[in-house]
């Protein structure tokens, strides 16, 4: 397993420092990001974490998927390489 981890179902009202303080109980966090429309600023419902060691994110997974951030339900799961995507010409 990776040390980084995919956030999902986050609401719209989530911070980077919210999303930290809660994966620091299942240990040592290197980095916590809420992606955000680059447009707006606000919130895709979606981010990483990065964990220090591989079996702090394994114990973060247990520990919060499934678990209620700020009145949703969050999936966590380990992070995906992300997908070249295909260029398209206009």
């Amino acid at each position: 397993m990776s040390n980084k981890l995919y956030v999902g179902g986050l609401s719209y009202s989530t911070t980077n420092e919210t999303l930290e303080a809660l994966f620091e109980r299942a240990g040592e966090v290197l980095s916590a990001q809420v992606i955000t429309d680059r447009d707006t600023g606000r919130s895709k419902g979606f981010g990483f974490v990065e964990m220090q060691s591989t079996q702090a994110a394994a114990d973060a997974t247990t520990r919060f998927n499934g678990s209620e951030l700020d009145g949703r339900t969050i999936t966590v799961n380990e992070a995906r390489a992300r997908e070249p995507r295909a260029r398209t010409r206009w």
